[in-house]
């Protein structure tokens, strides 16, 4: 007789300790908890013929965006599908196996299709709901986040066993979407019922950033620290949020120390973590703070994965790092990876292609001080750079950088261009571009100035 998970579905596990491993690896996943290795090492160890299990855990693998994770997410999809054969699985469980497949041939977004596909007939089961949002999260798609979860919300309600987490993810989709009302309302009430999903605690943060009020933002996270106290290294995030707000509230030492006490912590090379660290330097020095010596170590480990090329929006954050940390030869290894990516007719081909390239390119010549080209570069890609992944708060940098070089360019009307329209997806005005539309304001009254003919010199001496 097959057992059933904690949503009521059932499994190919027949030991009662195999499922309470499993149970609880769901439960670690969807809190973004430090312990969901260990309990899925207990589930495969006690059943190392669940076949779910091993593809579940090929997908995290390729979550974390590293090459050498492949290897290990093709070894877990060969058991999987050896398992399958032995015990035959239930259709969401051939699905999550058919899903690491797929991404593996280097279509996630196909992979994430076939798990809503299966969703439609499970919509209970949170693991493959928070799968697809993870997946569609790395591919920036936002709408497909909030249409997956909009579909199985109905079917939910507070005795569901993960309400609080489904909620979470729904503050997310509707932020990123620009639902920011909808929004922090579903992320308050889910943790009513999860108060250890951090997810939802930083889409409430999400909102309170997008929307310029970043005193209550530092008053909402400083307030529950216990909230992310669980969690893996997306614990680093939630800290390089709360550096983010104070920030943007002029207390640049603040954000400084966060850095070093709380987002660097632990000196890691895994891309969140160093996407989190180079993209608060960026924004610290743009503001004119001395970050010191802290970009070599950086630079150092981001040399080491310049020819990942797994994920394009962990090379562009390498990227900033070799070329803020003065690593030319590194950075140059990582350009040709994604000249060489962009010609490739997979996902990743096509993101390289239409946002990473000229993104990279655009970043390097900002480096070599060459703006006006830096921001052609930057603008061309502009419109596309949600493709790389991430949140809007995360591509935030490259947004400031690209209206930062307009201004070193000289050219005022571009950066109030790009200002504007960052200040309409946003819903409100935050510092940094008050800041900056004051000075191009400076830049506009300058140029008349200039161009006043009343004001120009006649005749000689």
């Amino acid at each position: 007789m097959r057992l059933t998970d904690q949503f009521g579905y059932e499994l190919t596990l027949s030991g009662k300790e195999a499922l309470t491993a499993w149970n609880e690896t769901v439960k670690a996943f969807l809190a973004h908890g430090r312990t969901t290795p260990q309990y899925l090492e207990t589930c495969l160890g006690l059943e190392p013929d669940f076949a779910l299990g091993h593809a579940t855990r090929g997908l995290f693998c390729l979550l974390l965006g590293r090459r050498e994770m492949t290897t290990t997410a093709q070894e877990c999809l060969s058991i999987a599908r050896t398992s399958a054969l032995n015990t035959p699985v239930t259709a969401r469980e051939q699905a999550v196996i058919d899903a690491l497949g797929t991404w593996l041939q280097g279509y996630p977004t196909r992979s994430a299709d076939l798990l809503d596909a299966v969703l439609v007939t499970v919509p209970q089961d949170t693991l493959i709901m928070k799968l697809v949002h993870a997946i569609r999260f790395v591919l920036g798609d936002a709408t497909g986040m909030r249409k997956s979860i909009e579909r199985v919300h109905a079917a939910y309600d507070e005795t569901h066993p993960a309400y609080g987490y489904l909620l979470g993810c729904r503050a997310f989709s509707l932020e990123e979407t620009g639902d920011y009302r909808l929004a922090e309302t579903a992320g308050r009430r889910g943790l009513e019922f999860a108060r250890d999903d951090a997810w939802g605690l930083h889409a409430v943060a999400h909102v309170h950033d997008m929307t310029g009020r970043s005193e209550e933002g530092t008053a909402w996270l400083e307030s529950q620290p216990e909230g992310w106290a669980h969690c893996n290294n997306f614990g680093y995030h939630v800290w390089w949020h709360l550096a983010l707000m104070y920030l943007d509230r002029g207390q640049a030492d603040k954000a400084l120390a966060l850095y070093d006490n709380d987002v660097r912590k632990d000196k890691t090379d895994d891309y969140r973590d160093i996407s989190n660290a180079a993209s608060l330097l960026v924004r610290l020095e743009i503001e004119g703070i001395d970050t010191g010596a802290r970009w070599d170590e950086l630079a150092l480990l981001s040399d080491k994965r310049a020819e990942d090329g797994s994920n394009v929006f962990a090379d562009l954050h390498y990227l900033l790092a070799l070329l803020n940390g003065g690593r030319r030869m590194g950075a140059e290894r990582l350009l040709t990876g994604l000249k060489e990516r962009a010609q490739s007719e997979t996902d990743i081909g096509r993101i390289t292609a239409e946002a990473g390239l000229p993104t990279g390119l655009g970043l390097e010549q900002y480096r070599k001080g060459n703006y006006a080209s830096a921001f052609a570069l930057l603008d061309s890609a502009r419109d596309n750079l949600y493709m790389v992944g991430g949140s809007h708060a995360q591509r935030d940098v490259f947004e400031r950088i690209t209206i930062d070089a307009a201004l070193r360019a000289g050219m005022p009307e571009d950066a109030e261009r790009l200002l504007k329209s960052r200040t309409h997806k946003r819903g409100a005005l935050d510092r940094f571009a008050e800041q900056r539309l004051e000075l191009c304001d400076k830049m506009h009254r300058a140029h008349r100035v200039m161009e006043d003919q009343k004001l120009r010199a006649t005749g000689s001496v």
